[in-house]
């Protein structure tokens, strides 16, 4: 796949002075710069934050109306419901509201919608459930904010609710109790980039000041926060970047007892982002996906070790089925895509009977990643077709449902990410009103973007110099890891691995040897000679293997040198 290089163009009398003033490597000082880290107040707190530099949760909207609320919940001793979501911001909003909650005495329920039978977000037949059992108070958490419907039934039923979310809200609040949302239009909250567990972080924050407890009583939960909010895929900077910063030290002693257990399971050796993004995410997210969300709320909430063990293997097991079912899915939605000539088209459309609803946008994602086109897929079941979209920086996907909205039962999503429901008898119209729509793009001068941000020498190739970007950690959206281009570099060897699917390659830079792999990328193989000079961009860590450490570039591209 055709990829575009460009390279950010550095300040280097900055780097410098930054590199001096703060004692770090000039390495890591060009990475603050390219990220326009370079306020002296904000680089001390990206690089050491401490629990000082929460803001204020006082300045919420809604947080003392709130925090008072619950309050008299726990003095009265109420039937309190906690309404969340079934992927990992979810699981672990409820894991930290109901046991913090707990510890203060109030004993609460809680209720995930069924992915498969209720879908995303409240519901109403969950609400009259709840008013049949008396519940006299429902805490919405990672979700509630455009449910206007169902909290006006809730009010009817004499429940009130306390809304805690992170989505973008309606021109119309919910006429919740307390409705908590850092990207309300009214919000004075310095930071709107929350997950849905960071706010209910806040709350709980909120509420220990109330109550004139320890700050321990909140802080201790960071490392169940921190997996949430790298899990959501939040941009990590600001307050995220404090939660995660804080939080990865708390996950790596972690006490909870699930969290260890599937932190073992994971196969990871290191703790870090990519461990909770690859390892942890996967296994929690599959839950939901399969309908058993439950399961991953009862491993964070269990206090029994040999029943951590039996969820976690639960989890692998959905975890591999979901990889079966995603796998059988790509298939044959590429073989479809070849069969008619798809790939042509300037958006993949692509539909199948009884494709599994839990999995078909992780499909969308893949589709897209290797065509590099704007892709929907679509499960037929009956006379309803339902799926997922995924698109590419500069195709508005979103906007393009909005003009096909006269054709559909229901959809929503962002620039990015959509989910939508259609009539069987439209999906030809819909195919045909998606591809005029995208005509008007040149989708073929969207290209993938490998953004460079520094040109390595072999000075920079130190082990410690490498490892010393880990201050940068952790890495995720809104701080992605550095990619680095290593130029006219000799191969000494190259190879593919796991029947071809993977490349591996040794490079010579100035004498010094260093380890490539490139991931999905075995079929180049042949297009490379041992003694080509190459220019590789990746990025770099350091391979421990039987007690040596060596540097390893991970492979975005590779072209012959120029010269």
């Amino acid at each position: 796949m055709k990829k575009k290089i460009e390279y950010i163009i550095t300040d280097t009398n900055l780097v410098e002075q930054i590199s001096k003033k703060f004692n770090i490597s000039e390495l890591v000082a060009t990475i603050l710069v390219n990220r326009g880290i370079t306020d002296d107040k904000e680089i001390e707190i990206f690089l050491n934050p401490t629990r000082d530099d929460f803001h204020d949760p006082m300045t919420l909207p809604d947080i003392e109306k709130a925090i008072l609320r619950i309050e008299k919940a726990i003095n009265n001793q109420e039937k309190v419901i906690i309404y969340g979501d079934y992927d990992v911001d979810g699981i672990t909003s409820i894991t930290v509201l109901k046991k913090f909650l707990e510890e203060r005495g109030l004993k609460t329920d809680y209720y995930i919608p069924n992915r498969l039978d209720e879908g995303y977000g409240l519901n109403n037949d969950a609400i009259k459930k709840f008013a049949e059992e008396n519940y006299t108070l429902m805490i919405t958490v990672d979700c509630g904010i455009s449910g206007n419907k169902e909290i006006d039934m809730a009010n009817e039923l004499d429940i009130e609710t306390i809304i805690t979310d992170h989505h973008e809200p309606l021109d119309i609040l919910p006429n919740a109790y307390a409705v908590i949302d850092p990207k309300r239009e009214d919000n004075k909250y310095p930071f709107r980039h929350l997950a849905g567990v960071g706010v209910v972080f806040k709350l709980i924050q909120a509420l220990c000041i109330h109550l004139k407890l320890d700050a321990k009583e909140y802080l201790k939960y960071l490392d169940i926060v921190c997996v949430g909010t790298i899990s959501d895929i939040v941009p990590l900077f600001g307050e995220n970047r404090v939660i995660a910063k804080l939080g990865m030290k708390l996950v790596e002693v972690t006490k909870n007892i699930g969290l260890k257990s599937l932190l073992k399971a994971s196969g990871y050796k290191n703790v870090s982002s990519i461990a909770i993004s690859f390892g942890i995410a996967p296994r929690i997210n599959a839950c939901g996906r399969m309908g058993m969300e439950k399961e991953a709320l009862r491993l964070f909430l269990t206090d029994n070790y040999d029943e951590a063990r039996k969820i976690t293997d639960e989890l692998n097991e959905f975890n591999k089925e979901r990889q079966e079912k995603e796998k059988d899915i790509l298939v044959e939605a590429l073989e479809k895509i070849e069969k008619y000539n798809l790939k042509d088209n300037n958006t993949l459309v692509v539909s199948g009977e009884d494709w599994h609803h839990g999995v078909i946008g992780i499909v969308a994602s893949k589709i897209t990643e290797m065509y590099y086109k704007p892709s929907i897929l679509l499960s037929v079941e009956g006379d309803i077709a339902k799926g997922s979209g995924r698109s590419i920086e500069g195709f508005d996907l979103h906007k393009a449902l909005c003009e096909c909205s006269d054709l559909l039962e229901k959809y929503g999503g962002h620039e990015m990410a959509v989910g939508l429901s259609l009539n069987k008898e439209n999906l030809e119209k819909f195919d045909k009103r998606i591809q005029e729509i995208s005509k008007k793009i040149d989708l073929e001068k969207l290209v993938p973007i490998v953004k460079i941000d520094k040109t390595l020498n072999s000075k920079d190739l130190e082990i410690n110099n490498i490892k010393a970007l880990k201050i940068l950690e952790p890495f995720g959206e809104g701080n992605k890891t550095p990619i680095f281009l290593l130029k006219n570099a000799k191969i000494l060897s190259i190879r593919a691995l796991s029947e071809g699917k993977h490349l591996k390659m040794v490079l010579n830079v100035d004498g010094k040897s260093v380890d490539v792999i490139g991931f999905q990328m075995g079929e180049l193989v042949d297009a490379f000679l041992i003694g080509d000079k190459v220019d590789v961009a990746g990025t770099i860590d350091i391979n421990e293997f039987n007690g040596m450490e060596s540097i390893q570039i991970t492979l975005k591209n590779i072209i012959k040198s120029i010269n």
